[in-house]
């Protein structure tokens, strides 16, 4: 068990009321279900000043960039404007929360103000597709990944759009409380309970043109045959297998996977596989081989190399890591 975490959020003007929303779901509402101490959140503003938001909403609260300064866990959920730095008191708190050795996540575009405080410098970062080429241009000393949800890169954890705020917010819960806790806030706020940092952020595009053997139900056959994999990860699954499930041709179901998930039918299974095995690395001792086994992977080489890729650690690694925090 994890000792009770406080977290701070910042609000700035012109701020969306789910952005805020987001943190507070995840880590202000109360879990007595959990039996175990939960977070403390303090919702921050710059200044004593309601805080106007979209909609003509104001906000108020009684903490400040002290306490948003203080928190072990310090979450900037966006900026004002991308174009310009945010308030030098801001960047201050946010160097100091820094210092503290506490844990800085941003959402969307807080990356620019954890950018713009020199958080970032040499470090893996993420935002929301739309501003990737801006911050990068902003801060060349960050190295922007415009391809994945979230990142973690030591205390310093970024994320895309909004969605992907919740699931790095999720990402936390997992990695302070396990995955079974983690699934059952999950589960509360009715999402899926682990998204991988690596997967694709969604970039808006063109949809294809019509093809002579591509028809209106495509797109729901593919969402079968995925939901068909799922409950049959174990088993030798190649392309012809899926296609058959959605009553395709390989070939029309290549283009109609790609075009619906943003990845192949392959990679996709890959990325489920190692997901379906964290749960089982974090709370059984089932052996390396059988674990490999039990997800689908040919061999346990197969398995370490495909994780390792996904999850930036090795198996081993990743259950030793839960063992330390007695998980």
């Amino acid at each position: 068990m994890v000792p009770n975490r406080s977290v701070s959020v910042l609000v700035y003007p012109g701020m969306s009321a789910f952005e805020t929303g987001i943190v507070t779901e995840v880590f202000g509402l109360p879990r007595p279900e959990f039996e175990r101490p939960w977070y403390r959140l303090a919702v921050c503003a710059p200044s004593d000043a309601p805080v106007p938001m979209i909609g003509g909403a104001t906000l108020t609260t009684p903490f400040g960039l002290d306490e948003f300064a203080a928190a072990d866990t310090v979450i900037v959920p966006g900026v004002a404007n991308v174009h310009f730095d945010p308030p030098p008191a801001v960047l201050d708190a946010l160097r100091t929360a820094h210092d503290r050795g506490a844990r800085i996540l941003s959402i969307c575009s807080g990356a620019f103000a954890l950018a713009a405080a020199g958080l970032l410098d040499g470090r893996r970062a993420t935002t929301h597709w739309r501003y990737a080429d801006l911050l990068q241009r902003r801060f060349p000393a960050v190295h922007v990944d415009p391809g994945v949800l979230y990142l973690a890169d030591g205390d310093v954890w970024t994320s895309a759009g909004s969605a992907a705020g919740l699931d790095l917010c999720l990402h936390v819960v997992r990695a302070d409380h396990g995955a079974t806790i983690a699934n059952a806030v999950a589960r509360r706020l009715v999402v899926q309970p682990h998204r991988d940092g690596g997967q694709a952020q969604f970039i808006e595009a063109p949809m294809p043109g019509r093809t002579d053997d591509a028809d209106d139900g495509g797109d729901d056959r593919i969402a079968r045959s995925v939901d068909w994999a799922l409950t049959h990860l174990a088993e030798p699954l190649t392309v012809d297998v899926l296609a058959r499930q959605a009553h395709m041709s390989a070939r029309t179901y290549l283009r109609h996977f790609t075009r619906t998930t943003g990845t192949s039918p392959i990679r996709w299974l890959i990325r489920q596989r190692v997901q379906a095995s964290l749960a089982l690395l974090e709370s059984t001792d089932t052996p390396i081989e059988q674990i490999a086994a039990a997800v689908g992977f040919e061999t346990p080489v197969t398995f370490r190399h495909h994780f390792t890729n996904t999850m930036r650690t090795s198996p081993s690694a990743y259950r030793q890591a839960f063992r330390v925090k007695g998980h």
